[in-house]
């Protein structure tokens, strides 16, 4: 009787050490897939990852949209109309991409600030802006009216 509690028992927590191995290894490939989001101003405050896979997301400052002479490096500003990040990008732009609208562009941010997308989106009519910008673009609204005198 005793054996047979014993090989129970010991099924059990062979059984729950496999569950737990299972689910940390669940845990650790999605927390390598995530993709925070982060505006300019949380950049600007230090709060966003350096070398690390991340979105940000504002509007295109006007007049900063710079073309490579190969036709499909670009480099351009993203703002949140308080702080600013320079992004650079080699590939096709969407078509929609413009100065002046909502952007959100994926990849990484270096020691020097400076943000290198591996991909682009922009807005898909002239009412949308992307929830996450639109949101950041009002919260440095709102911090930017506090912090002036």
């Amino acid at each position: 009787m005793k054996s047979a509690r014993r090989r129970r028992l010991l099924l059990l927590l062979c059984a729950f050490a496999l569950l737990c191995a299972a689910a940390a290894l669940i845990l650790t490939a999605m927390r390598q897939n995530l993709v925070f989001f982060h505006t300019p101003s949380e950049i600007a405050a230090g709060q966003a990852p350096r070398h690390r896979l991340l979105r940000i997301g504002g509007m295109v400052r006007t007049g900063s949209l710079q073309r490579q002479a190969d036709g499909l490096g670009v480099r351009f500003i993203v703002t949140d109309t308080v702080h600013d990040v320079a992004v650079v990008y080699h590939g096709a732009l969407p078509d929609l991409f413009r100065e002046g609208t909502g952007v959100v562009a994926q990849g990484t941010l270096d020691a020097g600030g400076v943000f290198t997308a591996t991909s682009v989106l922009a807005k898909h009519d002239e009412n949308y802006t992307p929830i996450e910008a639109r949101e950041a673009i009002d919260r440095a609204h709102e911090a930017g009216r506090t912090v002036q005198p």
